[in-house]
């Protein structure tokens, strides 16, 4: 045990008394400098009456490997404007029980660890630096500015296993994740447009998304202003699971009795899922051999290029020229994966055709869901999901 009398530019207003190792830990007496002034912690008005003296036992940044524990004299003053409050201190806030240089430390490396390594670099426990960082994060989005959106996108990322998905909402102009919450239905939606408010949904333009009919049908409802865009990514997605796995397993049962034929259709699902521009150099002879000798396969994966091109006109006229077009070539195909899959997407047609006047798509929230998978991944899951999704909206603010 060692008697100081050191005033310390890090514990401001304070002079360490007395040092002592304990059970593995440092233990730090502080008392307060005479000539520091009383201020409160509500107003910052300097005060000059006491109403009571406690103490409190801090958290500080470890010493050469060993925790740190302050007993920290703190008096309650009874300020003219705010009534009995605590007196400030620079290097604590109000009510916690770690010092500021403690949460920043843990605030820094829960930015590149997960939340189990900072407990032990730190020697905290994971509910606490679980609460440090939450409040962080809190701080963090609260300074951002009040965004007002005028183009959204919405798409849904896999939360945990066995098909449980939250759905992410981004400012397609700033960049920044809006929103973030558990489920893919309307009423799992609704609260991110109650949030947005009245006025702010009359002023969305905009939304580009899946062809999940429970966004839009939310969208429609909510926002009156706004025209949903459906993006290709997840209609070529959806084509290539729907016709062209379809057509290729039916093509592989019609050559059961060719068995070198059938081994080689079965194999080329990724081969055929493929875009062209995709094909590695030395598939492409597979590729054109297998198309050659299989008119079916030929017919739906070149139908597949003649899809894509509906996002790709520049105005309404040729736009619907080109919808004509590929359902003729549906109707003339007498392929039944293709003409079921026609069927389903003639009701969705306007938010096909919104693609000319709105360019949008889900890519940018695509991105966004990689790196929440490498989030998810390097913390080992989250327990918490309103602490994930906090992580999730800090991790992407936006564009400045």
């Amino acid at each position: 045990m060692t008697d100081h009398n050191l005033e310390l530019p890090f514990w401001e207003g304070f002079i360490a008394s007395k040092v002592e190792r304990r059970s593995g830990a440092v233990w730090i007496d502080l008392r307060r400098c005479p000539s520091a002034p009383m201020v409160c912690s509500g107003c910052g008005h300097h005060c000059y009456r006491v109403h009571e003296t406690g103490v409190r036992i801090i958290r500080e940044l470890p010493m050469l490997g060993q925790p740190v524990w302050l007993r920290v004299p703190l008096r309650r003053l009874r300020c003219g404007q705010c009534g009995t409050r605590t007196e400030r201190v620079s290097w604590l806030d109000r009510h916690a029980r770690v010092t500021r240089a403690l949460a920043d430390f843990v605030g820094v490396w829960c930015e590149k660890l997960p939340v189990a390594h900072v407990c032990k670099l730190a020697g905290l426990h994971w509910e606490t630096v679980r609460t440090i960082e939450r409040a962080r994060l809190e701080r963090q989005l609260s300074a951002l500015p009040e965004p007002q959106p005028t183009r959204l996108v919405m798409d849904e990322f896999a939360l945990f296993k066995g098909h449980r998905y939250a759905t992410a909402v981004l400012d397609a102009d700033t960049r920044r994740v809006l929103w973030v919450g558990e489920g893919r239905s309307r009423e799992a939606i609704r609260p991110f447009f109650e949030w947005l408010g009245t006025k702010r949904c009359a002023n969305i333009e905009a939304v580009a998304m899946d062809m999940n009919t429970a966004f839009d049908l939310e969208v429609r409802q909510q926002c009156p202003n706004a025209r949903v865009v459906y993006d290709l990514f997840h209609v070529v997605a959806k084509y290539g699971r729907e016709v062209i796995d379809r057509v290729r397993v039916d093509e592989a049962n019609r050559l059961k009795d060719n068995r070198p034929q059938r081994k080689i259709v079965k194999r080329a699902r990724w081969l055929l899922l493929r875009n062209p521009q995709n094909v590695p150099p030395d598939q492409q002879p597979r590729l054109n051999e297998l198309l050659a000798a299989n008119q079916a396969l030929m017919t739906v994966y070149l139908m597949k290029a003649s899809l894509k091109e509906l996002w790709q006109q520049h105005d309404a006229k040729t736009w619907r020229l080109a919808w004509r077009s590929w359902f003729a070539m549906v109707a003339d195909s007498g392929i039944e994966p293709l003409r079921r899959f026609a069927d389903k997407l003639k009701p969705y047609w306007r938010g096909i055709l919104a693609r000319v006047r709105w360019p949008m798509h889900t890519g940018q929230l695509e991105g966004i869901n990689n790196r929440i998978k490498v989030m998810k991944r390097m913390a080992y899951g989250y327990r918490d999901s309103a602490f994930f999704f906090l992580k999730i909206k800090a991790a992407f603010p936006g564009n400045p």
